[in-house]
């Protein structure tokens, strides 16, 4: 549970970190990518434990809630799924032509 909180996370942060603060993006890098402990986030900005586990926990509630208004990491697993699919017709030779040209429509639709 926790890795896939971290997983989604970090996708989040890719799709949606230039919305937020510098100070916000910074928490998240430190305590998301680099693996930082609030302890050492907090000694670093010279701020209490639970002020950067309170700005990290707002963070992630905004990055939630620009996912749930953009969908940005919700489409790219869907065209990800969808070019594994067609990857696996073409490769196999399973999936008529027919159906990659329609997954290939598809793909084109969401960019």
């Amino acid at each position: 549970m926790l890795l896939e909180k971290t997983t989604r996370m970090n996708f989040l942060f890719d799709f949606y970190q230039a919305l937020l603060t510098d100070k916000q993006r910074s928490y998240m890098e430190l305590y998301y990518l680099d693996d930082n402990s609030l302890g050492e986030i907090a000694e670093s900005y010279g701020v209490s434990r639970q002020a950067v586990y309170d700005n990290i926990r707002r963070t992630e509630a905004m990055l939630e809630e620009y996912e749930e208004k953009l969908c940005l990491l919700e489409k790219f697993q869907q065209r990800t799924q969808m070019l594994a699919q067609l990857t696996a017709g073409i490769t196999e030779k399973s999936m008529p032509a027919e159906e990659q040209l329609t997954l290939i429509e598809q793909l084109k639709e969401w960019d």
